[in-house]
């Protein structure tokens, strides 16, 4: 997995038998910063397709050193399942992720799924979000309403109603996570760092309130689900609006930071009426002043990891679409209408043997 927030690639190994997932193993690999520029310069905006084309082969490259470095610690596999990384994304309506499969396959050996959003797309969906089958999996509860949070660059929760169908999850993105944060970041440090860590930037620095009302305007974060949101809505142009307040960078780092508890909290509240459970994942997990804005917003919430129950924060995402392949591998589906706008559920991802 390798998400918007372009930090690098997760190979998370597990075991699945039956209905049960076991995490044999986690390896993350940072992303060279040349590559990391690389994509940056691919991603929502106008470019020449022989650029796309190199990347997408040298992402797979790098793919396949990730996994072959996580076998070597963790043992050998039987199936990968690779997300690649997103270029593109236009809910309903188109989506590009890049690393070309043969590479992978090819490189270790080993059968590779992949471009798992183009088929709910094509069955009426936002090809987003997908991880809410997996959710659904390894969190819902008998007794208790479960919210599982992923924070990665986007912010995106599934619903799970207590003892719940998989027609009943709701599942969508809240908007932004880490994506603007970082961005942010990265111009504060003149590049030194990619994200804000530890929260430090934004705790020096104060909210911009007037920005911030503005911000929440914005009807996506009260627009009812199927939706989802990409670096198409958070990339160069919102942050282009962010500086033209001539507010201090470190005073938009802070907005920033409490824009993306706000919205998760909104998407919360509009989502759950009574007690629930919210079970948060994603690097903005280690973000002390996200989590802290969170909780403030979300008084009568109990809030934990999803590391308190059994899965790493950082290497659930891989966990996901480890799930998702060995589903495909199995001919069934994984994606979840009610989550997706999709107008049945299919069997997602293309194999390459």
């Amino acid at each position: 997995m390798s998400g918007t927030s372009l930090d690098g690639i997760d190979v998370a190994i597990v075991e699945i038998r039956g209905r049960g997932v076991e995490t044999i193993g986690f390896l993350s690999t940072t992303y060279p910063a040349a590559v990391r520029t690389a994509i940056m310069g691919v991603s929502n905006c106008p470019t020449h397709t022989a650029a796309i084309s190199r990347l997408n082969f040298q992402l797979a490259e790098l793919y396949a050193r990730a996994v072959l470095a996580a076998v070597k610690r963790h043992g050998p596999v039987e199936l990968i399942g690779c997300h690649g990384q997103t270029i593109f994304h236009e809910g309903s309506s188109n989506t590009l992720q890049i690393g070309e499969p043969a590479i992978l396959a090819e490189r270790t050996g080993v059968p590779v799924v992949s471009n798992f959003r183009a088929r709910d797309i094509a069955a009426g969906g936002q090809g987003a979000p997908l991880v809410p089958f997996v959710d659904y999996l390894l969190f819902r509860h008998p007794r208790r309403t479960r919210i599982a949070l992923n924070i990665g660059g986007i912010a995106n929760i599934t619903v799970l109603p207590a003892a719940c169908s998989p027609q009943e999850v709701v599942a969508f993105d809240t908007g932004p996570g880490n994506m603007v944060i970082d961005a942010l970041a990265r111009e504060f440090s003149c590049g030194k760092l990619n994200c804000d860590r530890g929260g430090r930037i934004a705790a020096s620095g104060n909210v911009n309130r007037a920005l911030l009302g503005d911000l929440l305007r914005d009807p996506y974060y009260r627009r009812k689900p199927p939706k989802s949101a990409g670096r198409e809505q958070y990339g160069v142009e919102f942050i282009a609006r962010l500086r033209q307040s001539a507010a201090p960078l470190r005073d938009l780092v802070a907005t920033a930071t409490v824009l993306t508890a706000a919205t998760i909290a909104i998407a919360v509240q509009r989502a759950v009426a009574g007690p629930a459970d919210l079970i948060a994942s994603g690097g903005g997990t280690h973000n002390p002043q996200i989590m802290a804005h969170l909780a403030g917003f979300l008084p009568g919430v109990d809030i934990s990891t999803s590391t308190d129950h059994g899965i790493d924060v950082d290497a659930k995402e891989a966990i996901a679409f480890a799930v998702l392949a060995h589903r495909t591998w199995r001919h069934k589906p994984s994606n979840l209408p009610s989550a997706t706008g999709a107008r049945r559920a299919v069997v997602l991802g293309s194999l390459t043997p």
